[in-house]
C-alpha cells in the first residue's frame, strides 16, 4: 500500500488565506502575524468530502430549477420554532430545515445552555434531536439538564470528536435537528493537523455543511472565540455557514444579548435578551424596561436614548460624567461606544456651541452592557455631556435620538415613528429628534401624550433644555 505523502502549508488564522511558506502580512486580509504550520496530507483534500453526502446519495435526483424558480415552493413549516420567542426573532422565525448555523461567544456565556434548551422545547414537541459532545461526559451534561427540565425520549446524546462515526449516526438516525459542541473539537481523520487547527475547522465545517444540505438536516455548531471576540479557526467559516449567531454579555452578570451578525433567512442585527436564572437562560419580553432598571433619579449626566436593533426600537441609558482635569491632557473613556465618535462629539460641542470641554476628563458609558453604533444615540451622548458639564439634571422622562454632523446640524434617522411609540408606551412625556422627523411623528403619535420637539442644531438642544 502505498503510502500517502505529506507536505508542509502554512495558513492564516484570520482569514484561512493558504500559502507554501511562512509570511508577516497575509496577503488576503492584510492582518500581521497570523501565518501557523500546519501539516497537511496530499490526500486530504481529496477525500476530505468524502465524509459528507451528495443529494444523489441519500435518494434524491438531483434537478435543475428554471432561473425564475418558479417550480420551488417555500412553506412555513419548513421552519422550526424552538420554542423561545427571542431567538425565533434573531433567527428570522425559526431554525430553517437543512441550515447550519453558527453560535459563538465568551466561554460561560451560556451557548451550550441555550442549544440544550432548545433540543428541550424541539424533542418535546415531537422532533427528532441529536445532541453530540465533543467537550463533555453524558453526565456532566445530565447535571446541567437537571437545571433545565425533564426531556423526552425523541432527544438522542452522543459524545463523539471522530467526524467519520458522527456522520454515520446522522445518516442512520436522520434526526431532524443536530447540535455539535464544539466544531474545535471535531476531527476529521482525513486531515493530519490537530483538532481546533485551522484545517481541521475548515474541513469539518464543510463536511458538516454537506450533510445539512444533502439530508436537509438543521445543524447547529458552537465556536469557541478569540481574546478578540471573533469565533477561532479560519474567517471562511462565517461565510460557509447560513447563519452566525454572537453571544454577548458579561458572564458574571444576569443579562444577555443573543446578536445575529449574518442570516440568509431573515434580517441582521437583530438581537435577543436573556436573563440567566437557575432554571437557564429566560427571554427578557420587554428588553426596553429591562436596560432601563434602575435608572437614577435627578443625577445629571443621564438621559434615554433610543436605537434600532434590526427591527426593534431599544430604550438605553447613556451615562456620561465631565469634570475638570488636573493634567495637561485631558483623560477621555468610553464604556459601549465608539471612543472616537465621543471626541468627535465633543469637539462639535466646543465649535459650534462654545463649551469649553478642552480641559475636563470625560467619561461615556452605555449602561445594559450594550455595545452600540447607530449614529442616531449621538442627540443622546451630547445631551448627557452637556447635563454632566453643567451640572443639570434632566427629566426622566425626557427620550432623545439623531445624527449629529460635523456642523453641529442634527440629521434626520430611519424608523423614528418606531422610536416615538416605543418611548410613548413606556411612559416617556417628552421627545428630542431631528425637525425633519418631527411634523410625521407627531400626525402618528397613538395618544398624542409625548411632547415631540424638534431640533435642527445642538444650539436648539441647549435652548430647550438649560
Amino acid at each position: 500500500m502505498a503510502k500517502s505523502k505529506t507536505s508542509t502549508v502554512f495558513f492564516c488564522q484570520s482569514c484561512g488565506y493558504e500559502s507554501a511558506k511562512w509570511m508577516g502580512q497575509c496577503p488576503g486580509c492584510k492582518s500581521w502575524n497570523t501565518f501557523v504550520e500546519e501539516t497537511i496530507s496530499k490526500s486530504a483534500y481529496k477525500n476530505a468530502g468524502s465524509g459528507g453526502i451528495s443529494a444523489s446519495a441519500s435518494g434524491r435526483q438531483a434537478k435543475p430549477v428554471p432561473a425564475v424558480l418558479s417550480e420551488v415552493t417555500v412553506r412555513e413549516e419548513d421552519k422550526l420554532t424552538t420554542g423561545i420567542g427571542e431567538l425565533d426573532r434573531v433567527l428570522g422565525g425559526g431554525i430553517v430545515q437543512g441550515s447550519l448555523t453558527l453560535v459563538g461567544g465568551d466561554p460561560g456565556i451560556g451557548k451550550s445552555t441555550l442549544l440544550l434548551q432548545v433540543c428541550r422545547n424541539l424533542s418535546g414537541s415531537g422532533h427528532k434531536v441529536l445532541y453530540i459532545s465533543g467537550e463533555e461526559s453524558p453526565a456532566q451534561i445530565k447535571m446541567r439538564a437537571d437545571r433545565i427540565g425533564e426531556f423526552s425520549s425523541q432527544m438522542y446524546l452522543l459524545c463523539e470528536t471522530s467526524l467519520d462515526e458522527i456522520a454515520e449516526v446522522i445518516r442512520s438516525q436522520k434526526p431532524e435537528a443536530v447540535v455539535i459542541d464544539s466544531i474545535q473539537t471535531m476531527y476529521n481523520e482525513n486531515v493530519s493537523a490537530a483538532p481546533g487547527s485551522v484545517s481541521q475547522v475548515r474541513e469539518s465545517t464543510g463536511i458538516l455543511l454537506q450533510l445539512a444540505k444533502g439530508l436537509g438536516v438543521s445543524i447547529l455548531i458552537v465556536g469557541h472565540v478569540t481574546k478578540e471576540g471573533t469565533v477561532a479557526g479560519p474567517r471562511v467559516l462565517e461565510h460557509m455557514v447560513d447563519t452566525v449567531l454572537y453571544f454577548e454579555g458579561d458572564r458574571h452578570a444576569s443579562y444577555r444579548i443573543l446578536r445575529g451578525v449574518k442570516n440568509r433567512f431573515g434580517s441582521t442585527n437583530e438581537i435577543g435578551v436573556f436573563e440567566m436564572q437557575e432554571q437557564g437562560l429566560q427571554e427578557v419580553i420587554n428588553a426596553s424596561e429591562y436596560m432601563l432598571d434602575g435608572r437614577p433619579e435627578n443625577a445629571s449626566g443621564s438621559v434615554v436614548a433610543c436605537t434600532m436593533e434590526g427591527t426593534r426600537p431599544l430604550l438605553v441609558e447613556i451615562q456620561a460624567l465631565v469634570c475638570h482635569s488636573n493634567f495637561g491632557i485631558p483623560r477621555r473613556q468610553t464604556i459601549g461606544t465608539d471612543f472616537n465618535r465621543v471626541n468627535l462629539l465633543m469637539a462639535v460641542l466646543e465649535k459650534r456651541s462654545g463649551v469649553q470641554l478642552a480641559s475636563c476628563d470625560a467619561y461615556v458609558n452605555i449602561t445594559g452592557g450594550l455595545k452600540l453604533s447607530e449614529p442616531a444615540i449621538d442627540l443622546g451622548i451630547v445631551i448627557a455631556v452637556l447635563s454632566s458639564f453643567k451640572n443639570c439634571a434632566l427629566s426622566p422622562k425626557l427620550v432623545a435620538f439623531g445624527e449629529v454632523g460635523l456642523c453641529g446640524e442634527v440629521r434626520a434617522v430611519s424608523m423614528a415613528r418606531q422610536r416615538v411609540a416605543e418611548a410613548e408606551k413606556l411612559g416617556f412625556d417628552t421627545c428630542i429628534l431631528p425637525y425633519v422627523c418631527a411634523q410625521e411623528c407627531r400626525k402618528n403619535s397613538q395618544s398624542g401624550k409625548i411632547k415631540i420637539i424638534g431640533v435642527r442644531t445642538v444650539q436648539d438642544v441647549m435652548g430647550s433644555l438649560f
